[in-house]
């Protein structure tokens, strides 16, 4: 790849007056503070690559996006993978859910009874890629911290239930191993809640923490859904002095982390068109059996 090379040359003014050339100068700063000025009120516009319906694939679809990081993209076996993450669609629904929805899992278990095993729990954190995306299942049984991760597309598992769809107020929920357990106990036999569509709604709980130790060190962390840490005022301004705060103003870093939009299209493409036939045919045939459910 060429590098492009930015060359400075300085000399002289020449016969030019100094006066002229600070005027000259000052003329052509202001008509690009005014040209810019215009573009902003009123001008030109960013236009995205992905469509306004596509836009919010992303969030539910998280685990369809490659991983960011160039040195593990394989354009064939994305694809590959692509597909057989949509074939897998086909044969059990997959539906939406975000770190925070309550979910019931069932998968096939030989030393079970039935051999089925049925896990109920919330999410508290989703990751990985394709075929190795996971989510983790937290819950409290006899006062004792369970959790389980699942592949998403592994064929053991049988059905998937959203409980109750909604989001936290943080994008990670690791920090409920120390909380109080009440936050963290879901019983077994609880009913789905009726979602409407629109938004999903966010939960605006906080959580208050268990004394320390703690599995680490959340104080450090920016987190929104904890009310109090109860820790000694030495231990903020250590955190305060170990902050990254500009990190969030790092474009270069941002663009490392993402998948250009370019990219997208063509991804969401395929989700649209799979997520308006099979998933669509899914929604129905569940709706069916749940009103005949409620009729019997």
């Amino acid at each position: 790849m060429a590098a492009s090379r930015v060359f400075c040359r300085f000399g002289c003014f020449g016969k030019r007056p100094f006066q002229q050339i600070a005027a000259s100068t000052k003329f052509s700063t202001e008509a690009n503070a005014a040209e810019q000025q215009s573009e902003n009120n009123g001008g030109r516009k960013f236009k995205s690559a992905v469509p306004a319906e596509h836009a919010e694939y992303r969030f539910v679809y998280p685990e369809f996006l490659p991983d960011p990081d160039l040195s593990r993209r394989h354009f064939v076996r994305e694809r590959l993978e692509r597909m057989d993450m949509l074939k897998r669609r086909t044969a059990i629904e997959i539906p939406e859910f975000y770190v925070g929805s309550i979910l019931a899992v069932t998968v096939s278990d030989n030393c079970a009874p039935g051999k089925q095993n049925r896990f109920v729990g919330i999410c508290i954190q989703r990751e990985g890629h394709g075929l190795r995306h996971r989510f983790t299942l937290r819950n409290v049984v006899d006062h004792q911290g369970v959790e389980i991760m699942y592949d998403m597309y592994s064929p053991l598992l049988l059905k998937i239930e959203v409980l109750r769809l909604e989001k936290r107020l943080d994008d990670n929920l690791r920090y409920l191993r120390d909380a109080l357990p009440e936050y963290s106990t879901f019983p077994f036999d609880m009913e789905p809640d009726t979602h409407t569509d629109g938004a999903v709604p966010i939960n605006p709980l906080k959580v208050k923490m268990k004394a320390r130790p703690w599995t680490e060190r959340w104080e450090r962390k920016e987190l929104k859904g904890v009310s109090d840490f109860g820790l000694p005022e030495r231990f903020h301004i250590r955190a305060a002095e170990v902050a990254t705060p500009w990190e969030k103003f790092d474009l270069m870093k941002q663009y490392r982390q993402t998948i250009p939009e370019e990219q997208q299209v063509k991804i969401w493409e395929e989700v649209h068109k799979h997520r308006t036939t099979v998933e669509d045919a899914q929604r129905r045939e569940r709706r069916r059996k749940l009103l005949q459910k409620k009729d019997t």
